[in-house]
């Protein structure tokens, strides 16, 4: 029996022994895949419609953007930005959710023109209107 070279590569592809062309290599350390996670990540928040702001590392990967700094500050005292990177909600939900977490989480407010800025930011890049 002969064997070409394209099938005993894609033999080797089946078991997972060697990589496609611009695939990852296997990776015997890697996790095992968790089926309750997305099969490819979210698209990115928007921040102009048909433009998506680049993520800044040194705010916990939240859209670069006015905002992101007051935004970062005021809630990673509960949680973290993943969290927020997560959501896609109404605006009128961004505005029932910062009531909720002052009146009953104890979010200390910031003053009227920072919490403009920060739901602003927040509806701006994570709505699920825009």
């Amino acid at each position: 029996m002969t064997y070409t070279t394209a099938t005993l590569r894609a033999a080797l592809l089946a078991l997972g022994l060697c990589a496609a062309s611009g695939a990852q290599a296997y990776d015997p350390m890697a996790p095992p895949a968790n089926p309750l996670t997305p099969a490819a990540p979210p698209a990115a928040p928007q921040a102009e419609a048909g433009q998506t702001a680049a993520p800044d590392p040194e705010l916990g990967m939240l859209p670069k953007g006015d905002g992101a700094e007051a935004t970062y500050y005021q809630c990673i005292a509960c949680h973290s930005t993943a969290i927020i990177r997560q959501q896609h909600l109404t605006d009128a939900r961004w505005d029932y959710l910062w009531t909720w977490m002052v009146e009953d989480q104890g979010m200390s407010e910031p003053d009227e023109e920072t919490k403009e800025q920060i739901l602003s930011y927040l509806k701006t890049h994570f709505s699920s209107e825009r």
